[in-house]
This record gives structure tokens, sequence and C-alpha cells, in this order.
């Protein structure tokens, strides 16, 4: 061993497979000096890019729709006076008597969902600081479970809403996205939440 180089401890060494070039017969694998990525840190590492990804959706989503408020009630308004089912070729059918016209009920329904994009918001960011800077994943998982709970009240809110007023007829893109978000949302719980050994 070269001088100034210091000895790697046998049970810091990890295998390594260094092969001899193609159509050449394989060397027995042989033992890399210096301790690897461990499974527990890599576990953490993809832990907090679903947080701070999951944080940063939730945060660009609710800016949007403070920014764009109006906007965004007109296209709840869309939804919920059942206006796709009104285009040509006109869908004539009993559930249309459950339309909502009204620019005020549009404007609660947005509130509603902001504020629960706020609590969102507020608790995933607490999640991730405590993630990042706090005591780690154990102090962190209750605020990001509350994040994920009020995200999924949310999607519920506008899937089953889109659900009442006929939006699977006219609408199914806008279904299969939020069908899509929530599958995510139970998806990062999982991935939160399970004992990973």
């Amino acid at each position: 061993m070269p001088s100034g180089v210091p000895a790697v401890p046998p049970d810091q060494r990890r295998p390594c497979a260094r092969w001899r070039r193609k159509g050449a017969e394989r060397r027995p694998p042989v033992l890399c000096k210096g301790p690897g990525m461990d499974t527990q840190t890599s576990l953490m590492i993809f832990q907090l890019t679903c947080c701070l990804g999951f944080a940063l959706w939730l945060s660009l989503a609710l800016i949007n729709n403070l920014q764009a408020f109006a906007s965004s009630v007109g296209a709840i308004g869309v939804t919920m006076s059942m206006a796709p089912l009104a285009q040509p070729p006109a869908i004539d059918m009993p559930l249309l008597a459950r339309a909502v016209r009204s620019p005020l009920m549009h404007r609660l329904a947005l509130s509603i969902i902001v504020a629960l994009q706020v609590a969102a918001v507020v608790t995933a960011w607490t999640g991730c600081y405590e993630l990042l800077f706090g005591a780690g994943l154990e102090t962190a998982r209750p605020w990001l479970n509350l994040a994920l709970s009020a995200a999924l009240g949310f999607l519920f809110g506008m899937l089953l809403g889109g659900l009442w007023f006929g939006y699977w007829i006219r609408q199914e893109g806008l279904q299969l996205t939020h069908l899509l978000l929530v599958v995510w949302v139970l998806a990062n719980f999982f991935v939160l939440n399970v004992r990973w050994s």
C-alpha cells in the first residue's frame, strides 16, 4: 500500500465487481476501499425529495389560485353550473337539476379549497423543516401526515363535487387528473409511514 494512504478496516470494505474486457473470463469480485452509500441515508434522501416536491407543488397550486382567483372561480363555476353538458350536442338528463349557477356559491367552493390548501402548505413546510433541520422523520411525520390529509381533503372535495355535477361526462380529463393526484397523495403516505428495514 502506498505510504500516506490509511488502511481501511475489513469491516468497512465493500464488494465491488471489477471485470475484464468483454469476451475475457471474469475475475472474482474484489474489495473497494472506503465506505459507500448506506440504505438508510438513500431512503432519507428519497423521502426528503418526496416531501419537498409535494410541498412545492402545494405551494404553486395555492399561489395560482390566489393570483388568479377570479379565473379559478370561473373554472369551478363551469363544473358547478354543468355548462359542458349544454354544449352541442347538448345532453339532457335528470342530473341537470343539480346545477348551481350562483357566482357566490362558486366563490365559496373555491374559498374552502384554498383554506385546505393553506393548511396543507403550512403543515407540509413545517414537516420539511423538521425533516431537514429538526429531530428527523419521527418528528416530521405527524406534520407531513396532516399535510397529506389536508391535500386529500381538497382533492376529495373536487372529485366528489365533480361527480355530483356530472363532470365525468364532458370533463373526463379533469376527473382523471383528480384521481391521479389522490393516488399520488396515497403513495406519499406509504413512503413516509411504512417502516422500511
